[in-house]
């Protein structure tokens, strides 16, 4: 186990405080568990949704046009 310290604004702080309280987790256990959350949640897909990405050839073109299209900066936002 490893020990992560930081630093944070006590309005934060306070955030982090009554988040946890209301989950009655201490406030490194409703950190761990927010940031696992959040995570796994927004960030990664499961390998069932990865091999349905994969398996859609159009989505994958489509997907390898758009990065070609950006790293040539052939975009424009609207």
């Amino acid at each position: 186990m490893k020990t992560v310290t930081m630093r944070v604004e006590d309005s934060v702080y306070q955030i982090f405080r009554s988040a946890a309280a209301g989950q009655k987790r201490n406030i490194s256990n409703f950190l761990e568990y927010a940031t696992l959350q959040y995570l796994t949640s927004t960030q990664y897909v499961d390998s069932n949704e990865m091999a349905e990405i994969l398996d859609d050839k159009e989505l994958c073109a489509n997907l390898k046009s758009g990065r070609e299209d950006l790293v040539n900066g052939e975009y424009t936002i609207v």
